[in-house]
């Protein structure tokens, strides 16, 4: 039997929509056993998106972990290479501790991560496929960008101790001014240096509009060279991706021991949480040693249930029923006509207790009569 679009859920057809993007260009799909070292994660806990690690131990007696990331596990396995990149994608299952949850959940991610001397072109090329991946699912996304070089000089600026650095980054990922000016005002942060801390959280929007308001704070030193490769990576975007699904928001952080550059956050009406994440990890690089740099993101496809609410009216599109003196071969005949029409059918003797469907059949000597619903 042909598959049906109609048929496949939200996340069984985004995952044959990337696979087909990231093979497009260039990424080959990556694999990885459900089971890595433990210490591979333990020394990268900060990394990780929950420090909850399902861990036991293997029959060599080395404490194994159940894979709680998949980043880690392709940056294990590549290696340094002078100009060039490793390009790779997944599609993987995850196992950690689910949001606030307390309990472990399976958690399933595609993605992708190009490792190696990363450029303009490598950078723009992983913001594209974000942005298309996000449009494959939906074409009511937006996907934010921000980029560490700018927050690090708004927090360098400050002069602040480690744990007022901590909290300002804090109150930039929750968009909280008042929090921001409170450490300021607790460690005599003059008002004129906290001009970019202030423009950082309180600005959001279309690129070029934000860039041009921070121009005038920024010095000619990180922060500048920050911008000045934003503005390059959107005119190198050009028109592959609306220029209304791209915006800047400072709000989308990560841990700055991991990750430099850029960072991303994506989002899709109908679903409450950010389904994509991601951006430079370089800092990871260099903590495991490496010369190499990295830039990737990943997609929460269990969020894209929240899609589903259309298709979870009916349990099934068709329900026929039949009694010991139906003909048999009439009955599976019928039930293939209406598969093949991209129609979910199934047969039962009596009508299972709470089954929702959009037609209710039996077999006759005619055919098929529709006995509830419409044809």
């Amino acid at each position: 039997m042909k598959i049906n679009d109609n048929m496949l859920s939200a996340t069984e057809k985004a995952i044959f929509a990337l696979r087909s993007l990231y093979r497009s260009r260039g990424y080959s799909q990556y694999k990885m056993s459900k089971f890595e070292e433990y210490d591979l994660y333990a020394e990268n806990k900060n990394f990780l998106v929950s420090d909850s690690i399902i861990t036991f131990t293997g029959m060599g007696g080395k404490l194994m972990a159940l894979k709680p990331d998949v980043t880690l596990s392709i940056v294990k396995s590549t290696n340094d290479a002078e100009g060039t990149v490793n390009k790779v994608y997944y599609n993987e299952n995850v196992y950690r501790a689910k949001g606030g949850d307390r309990d472990f959940g399976e958690i399933m991610q595609a993605g992708l991560e190009c490792i190696g001397e990363i450029d303009d072109y490598s950078l723009s090329e992983v913001l594209m496929l974000a942005a298309q991946s996000l449009g494959m699912i939906s074409e009511d996304f937006v996907l934010d960008i921000s980029h560490l070089g700018i927050v690090a000089e708004a927090i360098d600026i400050l002069g602040v101790t480690v744990s007022g650095r901590a909290q300002i980054l804090s109150a930039i990922a929750d968009k909280n001014l008042h929090s921001a000016l409170a450490v300021c005002s607790e460690e005599g942060v003059e008002e004129e240096k906290t001009k970019l801390l202030r423009a950082l959280i309180t600005c959001y929007g279309e690129p070029e509009k934000v860039l041009s308001e921070l121009d005038p704070l920024l010095s000619d030193g990180n922060g500048r060279a920050a911008a000045e490769e934003l503005k390059r990576l959107f005119l190198m975007l050009g028109n592959s991706v609306p220029r209304d699904k791209i915006r800047i928001d400072f709000s989308v952080a990560g841990d700055m021991n991991y990750y430099s550059g850029i960072v991303m956050s994506g989002f899709i009406r109908g679903i409450s949480k950010s389904v994509l994440s991601g951006g430079q990890y370089d800092n990871l690089l260099r903590k495991m040693g490496r010369r190499s740099g990295a830039v990737g993101f990943a997609l929460y496809l269990d969020l894209l249930e929240e899609l589903e609410v259309d298709r979870e009216e009916y349990d099934v599109d068709a329900l026929i029923i039949y009694d010991e003196n139906t003909d048999i071969c009439a009955l599976r005949n019928a039930a293939d006509r209406l598969s093949a029409q991209g129609m979910s059918v199934t047969a039962q003797k009596n009508i299972p207790e709470k089954m929702r469907y959009k037609q209710l059949m039996k077999i006759t000597e005619s055919g098929v009569e529709i006995i509830e619903g419409h044809a």
